[in-house]
């Protein structure tokens, strides 16, 4: 009687040990299927498009000096034309084109590529001031000369390495939101790309 007593009790003992670690075990896979709900889900907000724009002024002055009508006897003419241009340019990261992965069972968050900046640059000039004369007035030839050379000054006013710089800052700061989550949930950070300082994380 004692050893049937001994069985059942033991019998018990396993079952309800069995039951313990089934349960916690399924509450580990919840937890860890909510973390990976969590952390996709933040990725998943980020996929759009991050665009840094910055805007460049300037004045640019040309001066022509000719004879009237073209003819050497004749006295020496001058006009001059100042345009003022703007140059717009933006930065932009196509973040459809990111690829995290997140691995839930050794809990690590994978960084497996990011988007290359892309940089447009829109330039236009507008006539500020007009100064020629009715004997030698600016061609349809020297308006468009002049002023495609004002836009590529203006062009040339915008530092791409600066702009990308910046671009990748703003990046990273998007980045930043899914990193602080990750590593509140204890996942590690894997940089597959080698481009990013995760020392701080």
């Amino acid at each position: 009687m004692n050893y049937i007593k001994q069985v059942i009790g033991f019998s018990l003992g396993v079952i309800f040990t069995l039951l313990l670690v089934y349960f916690f075990k399924n509450i580990g896979k919840d937890q860890a299927n909510t973390d990976y709900y969590v952390l996709t889900n933040q990725i998943s907000k980020m996929n759009k498009l991050v665009v840094l724009e910055q805007d460049f002024t300037s004045l640019h002055k040309t001066k022509i000096t000719s004879n009237l009508l073209g003819i050497t006897d004749l006295p020496i003419s001058e006009k001059e034309i100042v345009l003022f241009t703007k140059a717009k340019a933006q930065v932009s990261y196509d973040l459809h084109k990111m690829k995290i992965e997140v691995d839930s069972s050794n809990k690590k968050l994978i960084i497996k590529s990011l988007p290359n900046s892309d940089i447009k640059i829109f330039t236009d000039a507008e006539i500020s001031s007009l100064d020629d004369s009715f004997f030698d007035r600016f061609s349809e030839e020297d308006f468009k000369r002049i002023t495609n050379n004002a836009k590529k000054g203006a062009e040339n006013l915008v530092d791409k390495n600066k702009l990308t710089t910046e671009g990748r800052k703003q990046l990273l700061t998007n980045l930043n939101e899914i990193f602080v989550l990750a590593k509140a949930l204890n996942y590690e950070i894997v940089d597959d790309t080698n481009t990013l300082d995760l020392s701080k994380y």
